[in-house]
């Protein structure tokens, strides 16, 4: 009697959208429970921490507050530029501003947390080379505006992750450029999606469309993401192998490689790409 085993279980493959052991950054939560001052650069962008909470977050990216308040009406260029070009911080920008009138604390509060938290997605992101950290003997820039722990922002980085995973699963489209797509019979769009389709020409990215607009990049990565499910938008395929490299023979299977196994690894990554 001829006994067939049964193939070993698949791996599940959404490890990455789970908090790691270490956290998002283990720098970064080595440094929070330091009690570390400095500034963590890395490849997306820029945490600024004091006494190891995060009090600021720059990154090329997603637009600043300046850019928010002054896309939004809040105030004019002119203004945010005069106000920054004197107090040379974000705390005390924010000062001369709510001193002025233009703005509200707690509207600058809510600007700069929002900001923050759109900076630091891109500031964690994965990224092919190390953070670097420059201690610093004094208190970084944020001081009054509110100070985030580091476990704060990473489980909203996480809580990010898995809210565009689940609307289309290529994180691609957060950083590559945007193509539209020829659908015969186009899904209609909301006024939002209409917005970002129309600054979608091929050459922008999804960060692109959100500093054109003054919007937050966040939810502008969320519309990019819900087109892309419906069909909207593309982005750039890696191109084929040359012909002289395709025709060459391929590689020698592994002993233990299993057709059937491979088959149904293909039918679960075309799933997972749903």
């Amino acid at each position: 009697m001829t006994v067939v085993e049964a193939p070993p279980p698949l791996p599940v493959r959404d490890k990455a959208l789970r908090e790691p052991a270490g956290g998002v950054s283990p720098m970064l939560n080595r440094l929070a429970a330091e009690r570390a001052t400095g500034v963590l650069v890395r490849e997306g962008g820029t945490l600024y921490l004091t006494d190891g909470l995060v009090v600021h977050a720059e990154s090329p990216y997603a637009p600043g507050p300046g850019a928010l308040l002054t896309a939004q009406g809040a105030l004019s260029a002119e203004q945010w530029w005069a106000a920054a070009g004197a107090a040379g911080d974000p705390e005390g920008t924010a000062r001369l501003l709510v001193d002025a009138g233009h703005l509200s604390w707690a509207g600058m509060e809510i600007c700069h947390l929002q900001a923050l938290y759109d900076a630091a997605y891109f500031a964690l992101a994965p990224s092919s080379s190390p953070g670097r950290f420059h201690y610093a003997a004094e208190a970084q820039p944020g001081g009054a505006l509110p100070a985030v722990p580091v476990a704060a922002v990473e489980r909203e980085v996480l809580r990010r992750r898995e809210v565009l995973h689940r609307l289309w699963p290529d994180p691609l489209t957060d950083s590559a450029p945007l193509t539209r797509t020829d659908l015969v019979a186009a899904p209609a769009v909301t006024a939002r999606q209409a917005a970002v389709l129309a600054l979608v020409d091929g050459v922008r990215t999804a960060p692109d469309i959100a500093l054109a607009q003054g919007r937050r990049s966040f939810p502008t990565l969320v519309e990019v993401r819900r087109l892309a499910a419906a069909g909207l938008l593309a982005t750039p395929r890696p191109h084929p192998p040359p012909a002289a490299a395709a025709a060459q023979p391929s590689a020698a299977l592994p002993d233990d490689f299993d057709p059937h196994i491979a088959l149904l690894k293909r039918v679960r990554d075309a799933l997972e790409a749903l």
